[in-house]
Protein backbone atom coordinates (compact mmCIF):
# COMPACT_ATOMS: atom_id res chain seq x y z
CA UNK A 1 0.00 0.00 0.00
CA UNK A 2 2.00 3.48 -0.79
CA UNK A 3 2.80 5.99 1.61
CA UNK A 4 0.69 9.34 1.10
CA UNK A 5 3.23 12.33 1.47
CA UNK A 6 2.12 14.70 4.02
CA UNK A 7 0.73 17.11 1.59
CA UNK A 8 -1.08 14.81 -0.32
CA UNK A 9 -2.69 14.10 3.70
CA UNK A 10 -3.20 17.89 4.09
CA UNK A 11 -4.85 18.16 0.87
CA UNK A 12 -6.92 15.68 1.19
CA UNK A 13 -7.87 16.96 5.07
CA UNK A 14 -8.99 19.98 3.46
CA UNK A 15 -11.41 18.78 0.73
CA UNK A 16 -13.20 16.83 2.95
CA UNK A 17 -13.47 20.04 5.37
CA UNK A 18 -14.70 21.93 2.05
CA UNK A 19 -17.17 19.75 1.68
CA UNK A 20 -18.30 19.50 5.08
CA UNK A 21 -18.67 22.81 4.78
CA UNK A 22 -21.10 22.69 1.72
CA UNK A 23 -22.78 20.10 3.40
CA UNK A 24 -24.06 22.07 6.74
CA UNK A 25 -24.74 25.10 4.44
CA UNK A 26 -27.11 22.88 2.52
CA UNK A 27 -28.94 21.99 5.42
CA UNK A 28 -32.32 23.82 6.58
CA UNK A 29 -31.21 25.99 9.62
CA UNK A 30 -32.19 25.11 12.83
CA UNK A 31 -33.62 28.21 14.84
CA UNK A 32 -34.77 27.10 18.92
CA UNK A 33 -37.11 29.38 20.84
CA UNK A 34 -35.84 31.59 23.54
CA UNK A 35 -36.86 33.09 26.94
CA UNK A 36 -39.31 36.48 25.74
CA UNK A 37 -38.19 37.75 29.40
CA UNK A 38 -35.73 36.75 32.48
CA UNK A 39 -38.49 34.32 33.74
CA UNK A 40 -36.91 31.83 31.33
CA UNK A 41 -39.99 29.90 30.55
CA UNK A 42 -42.31 32.38 28.45
CA UNK A 43 -41.52 31.96 25.13
CA UNK A 44 -39.93 28.22 25.24
CA UNK A 45 -41.36 25.57 22.82
CA UNK A 46 -43.12 22.52 24.38
CA UNK A 47 -39.77 20.65 23.74
CA UNK A 48 -37.20 22.96 25.09
CA UNK A 49 -39.32 23.12 28.13
CA UNK A 50 -39.18 19.15 28.67
CA UNK A 51 -35.47 19.41 27.97
CA UNK A 52 -35.18 21.59 30.87
CA UNK A 53 -37.84 20.47 33.27
CA UNK A 54 -38.20 16.59 32.30
CA UNK A 55 -41.11 14.63 31.15
CA UNK A 56 -43.97 16.19 33.20
CA UNK A 57 -45.81 14.26 36.25
CA UNK A 58 -49.50 14.52 34.44
CA UNK A 59 -51.38 17.21 31.91
CA UNK A 60 -54.73 19.07 33.11
CA UNK A 61 -57.58 19.96 31.09
CA UNK A 62 -59.45 22.93 31.48
CA UNK A 63 -63.42 21.97 31.58
CA UNK A 64 -64.62 25.63 31.70
CA UNK A 65 -64.01 29.41 31.96
CA UNK A 66 -63.73 28.65 36.23
CA UNK A 67 -60.65 26.74 37.32
CA UNK A 68 -62.04 23.21 37.13
CA UNK A 69 -59.50 21.24 35.82
CA UNK A 70 -59.37 17.29 35.19
CA UNK A 71 -55.89 15.76 35.87
CA UNK A 72 -54.35 13.00 33.64
CA UNK A 73 -51.25 10.59 34.06
CA UNK A 74 -49.13 11.73 31.57
CA UNK A 75 -48.59 8.04 30.00
CA UNK A 76 -52.74 8.24 29.87
CA UNK A 77 -52.75 11.62 27.97
CA UNK A 78 -49.94 10.47 25.41
CA UNK A 79 -52.01 7.62 24.50
CA UNK A 80 -55.24 8.43 24.49
CA UNK A 81 -56.80 11.74 25.49
CA UNK A 82 -54.36 13.71 23.81
CA UNK A 83 -56.02 12.32 20.62
CA UNK A 84 -59.38 14.12 21.65
CA UNK A 85 -58.43 17.48 21.83
CA UNK A 86 -56.54 19.99 20.43
CA UNK A 87 -52.79 19.94 22.03
CA UNK A 88 -52.25 23.22 23.05
CA UNK A 89 -55.51 22.76 25.31
CA UNK A 90 -53.39 20.62 27.61
CA UNK A 91 -50.82 22.09 30.14
CA UNK A 92 -48.23 20.60 31.63
CA UNK A 93 -48.02 19.86 35.03
CA UNK A 94 -44.56 19.49 37.41
CA UNK A 95 -44.26 18.75 41.18
CA UNK A 96 -41.62 20.53 43.07
CA UNK A 97 -40.90 20.52 47.24
CA UNK A 98 -38.88 23.02 48.43
CA UNK A 99 -38.32 24.25 52.05
CA UNK A 100 -41.09 21.39 52.22
CA UNK A 101 -43.69 23.32 50.32
CA UNK A 102 -45.13 21.30 47.63
CA UNK A 103 -45.90 24.13 44.39
CA UNK A 104 -47.15 22.96 41.49
CA UNK A 105 -46.19 24.49 38.12
CA UNK A 106 -48.66 24.42 35.10
CA UNK A 107 -47.90 25.41 31.74
CA UNK A 108 -50.34 27.03 29.16
CA UNK A 109 -49.48 26.85 25.52
CA UNK A 110 -50.37 28.95 22.39
CA UNK A 111 -50.09 28.49 18.95
CA UNK A 112 -49.81 30.12 15.45
CA UNK A 113 -53.43 30.54 14.19
CA UNK A 114 -52.05 30.45 10.69
CA UNK A 115 -50.51 27.25 11.16
CA UNK A 116 -52.47 24.14 9.99
CA UNK A 117 -49.99 21.47 10.55
CA UNK A 118 -51.47 18.59 12.65
CA UNK A 119 -48.39 18.69 14.92
CA UNK A 120 -47.84 22.70 15.25
CA UNK A 121 -45.10 23.83 17.93
CA UNK A 122 -46.47 24.58 21.27
CA UNK A 123 -45.15 27.60 23.13
CA UNK A 124 -45.16 28.71 26.84
CA UNK A 125 -47.55 31.44 27.46
CA UNK A 126 -48.19 31.38 31.15
CA UNK A 127 -46.87 30.01 34.00
CA UNK A 128 -49.60 28.66 37.35
CA UNK A 129 -47.43 28.24 40.35
CA UNK A 130 -50.65 26.94 42.91
CA UNK A 131 -49.34 26.19 46.99
CA UNK A 132 -51.29 23.39 48.92
CA UNK A 133 -51.56 26.43 51.84
CA UNK A 134 -51.66 30.19 51.44
CA UNK A 135 -48.05 31.68 51.84
CA UNK A 136 -46.58 35.04 53.07
CA UNK A 137 -45.67 37.77 50.41
CA UNK A 138 -41.69 38.21 51.52
CA UNK A 139 -41.26 34.17 50.95
CA UNK A 140 -42.16 33.87 47.11
CA UNK A 141 -38.61 35.11 46.07
CA UNK A 142 -36.88 31.58 47.40
CA UNK A 143 -40.15 29.16 46.84
CA UNK A 144 -40.24 30.28 43.11
CA UNK A 145 -36.69 30.63 41.52
CA UNK A 146 -38.25 32.54 38.51
CA UNK A 147 -39.88 34.98 40.77
CA UNK A 148 -36.67 38.34 41.36
CA UNK A 149 -39.67 41.27 41.54
CA UNK A 150 -38.29 44.65 41.35
CA UNK A 151 -36.91 46.75 44.16
CA UNK A 152 -37.29 49.91 42.36
CA UNK A 153 -40.51 51.79 43.53
CA UNK A 154 -41.55 53.13 40.49
CA UNK A 155 -41.70 49.79 39.01
CA UNK A 156 -44.99 48.94 37.58
CA UNK A 157 -47.23 48.13 40.47
CA UNK A 158 -50.99 47.38 40.72
CA UNK A 159 -53.69 45.57 43.45
CA UNK A 160 -57.28 44.78 43.38
CA UNK A 161 -58.67 43.04 46.65
CA UNK A 162 -58.11 39.96 45.60
CA UNK A 163 -54.79 40.14 43.43
CA UNK A 164 -51.22 42.11 43.43
CA UNK A 165 -49.73 42.63 39.62
CA UNK A 166 -46.34 43.34 39.39
CA UNK A 167 -45.15 44.56 36.11
CA UNK A 168 -41.40 44.36 35.66
CA UNK A 169 -38.27 44.47 32.97
CA UNK A 170 -38.05 45.81 29.41
CA UNK A 171 -40.53 44.75 26.36
CA UNK A 172 -40.41 42.24 24.00
CA UNK A 173 -41.82 42.55 20.98
CA UNK A 174 -41.93 38.70 20.40
CA UNK A 175 -44.23 38.66 23.33
CA UNK A 176 -47.18 40.02 21.31
CA UNK A 177 -47.11 36.06 19.79
CA UNK A 178 -48.74 34.43 23.05
CA UNK A 179 -51.02 37.35 23.25
CA UNK A 180 -54.93 37.62 22.02
CA UNK A 181 -55.50 41.11 23.12
CA UNK A 182 -56.94 42.66 19.94
CA UNK A 183 -54.55 45.70 18.79
CA UNK A 184 -51.71 43.91 20.92
CA UNK A 185 -49.36 44.97 18.27
CA UNK A 186 -49.82 48.56 19.03
CA UNK A 187 -49.12 47.88 22.63
CA UNK A 188 -45.96 46.98 24.71
CA UNK A 189 -45.61 43.75 26.68
CA UNK A 190 -43.60 43.14 29.69
CA UNK A 191 -43.22 40.45 32.35
CA UNK A 192 -45.40 39.98 35.12
CA UNK A 193 -46.28 38.41 38.16
CA UNK A 194 -49.96 38.08 39.14
CA UNK A 195 -49.94 37.39 43.18
CA UNK A 196 -53.63 35.79 43.92
CA UNK A 197 -55.06 35.54 47.25
CA UNK A 198 -58.28 33.12 47.73
CA UNK A 199 -59.17 34.73 51.06
CA UNK A 200 -58.63 38.56 49.70
CA UNK A 201 -56.23 41.15 50.43
CA UNK A 202 -56.50 43.09 53.13
CA UNK A 203 -56.64 46.61 52.88
CA UNK A 204 -53.57 47.70 54.07
CA UNK A 205 -51.24 44.99 52.11
CA UNK A 206 -47.64 44.58 53.54
CA UNK A 207 -45.34 41.78 53.06
CA UNK A 208 -46.85 39.10 55.09
CA UNK A 209 -50.04 38.86 53.46
CA UNK A 210 -50.79 35.44 52.10
CA UNK A 211 -51.32 34.30 48.78
CA UNK A 212 -52.32 30.88 47.20
CA UNK A 213 -51.21 31.37 43.51
CA UNK A 214 -49.15 33.47 41.53
CA UNK A 215 -49.17 33.22 37.15
CA UNK A 216 -45.99 34.67 34.98
CA UNK A 217 -47.80 36.35 32.13
CA UNK A 218 -47.19 38.90 29.51
CA UNK A 219 -49.09 42.22 30.55
CA UNK A 220 -49.35 45.75 28.88
CA UNK A 221 -48.71 48.45 31.38
CA UNK A 222 -50.17 51.20 28.21
CA UNK A 223 -53.37 48.72 28.43
CA UNK A 224 -53.46 49.17 32.04
CA UNK A 225 -53.24 52.33 33.11
CA UNK A 226 -55.24 53.78 29.81
CA UNK A 227 -58.02 51.15 29.86
CA UNK A 228 -58.26 49.21 32.92
CA UNK A 229 -57.66 52.08 35.14
CA UNK A 230 -60.91 51.35 37.38
CA UNK A 231 -59.73 47.51 38.24
CA UNK A 232 -56.24 48.32 38.92
CA UNK A 233 -55.24 50.36 41.46
CA UNK A 234 -51.42 52.02 41.34
CA UNK A 235 -49.27 50.78 44.48
CA UNK A 236 -45.80 51.03 45.45
CA UNK A 237 -44.14 47.55 44.93
CA UNK A 238 -44.05 45.74 48.00
CA UNK A 239 -40.44 44.61 47.79
CA UNK A 240 -39.06 48.14 47.41
CA UNK A 241 -37.66 49.89 50.64
CA UNK A 242 -40.07 52.71 49.97
CA UNK A 243 -43.15 50.01 50.36
CA UNK A 244 -42.52 49.38 54.16
CA UNK A 245 -41.91 52.94 55.37
CA UNK A 246 -45.15 54.43 53.76
CA UNK A 247 -47.46 55.38 56.29
CA UNK A 248 -50.70 54.04 57.08
CA UNK A 249 -54.15 55.09 55.17
CA UNK A 250 -55.84 57.74 56.80
CA UNK A 251 -59.04 56.54 58.65
CA UNK A 252 -62.16 56.49 57.01
CA UNK A 253 -64.61 59.57 57.16
CA UNK A 254 -67.96 57.73 57.84
CA UNK A 255 -71.46 59.85 57.13
CA UNK A 256 -73.57 60.43 59.88
CA UNK A 257 -76.88 59.10 59.29
CA UNK A 258 -79.81 61.48 58.54
CA UNK A 259 -82.52 61.62 61.37
CA UNK A 260 -85.44 62.50 60.18
CA UNK A 261 -87.92 65.16 61.90
CA UNK A 262 -91.27 65.03 62.23
CA UNK A 263 -94.43 67.49 62.20
CA UNK A 264 -95.43 67.68 65.95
Amino acid sequence: MPVMSRSTILRSVTRFAALGILVLAALPSITMATPYFEDGFLGLSQQELHERLGRPQAVRDRKSALRVFTYYPITDWATYFSKLVSPENGEDVYTFTREGIEIRYSFSYAVDPNDDDENRPLTVRLVDIEFPHPVPITRLPSLIPEFHPSTEPASPAFRSNIWLLLCQGPASPDARFIIKEPGKDQLNWTLCFQLFSLQGLPDRLTRESLVDRVEISAQSVELITRRLRHTHEPILTPFSAQFEKQSLPPPRSLKAIPVPHYAE
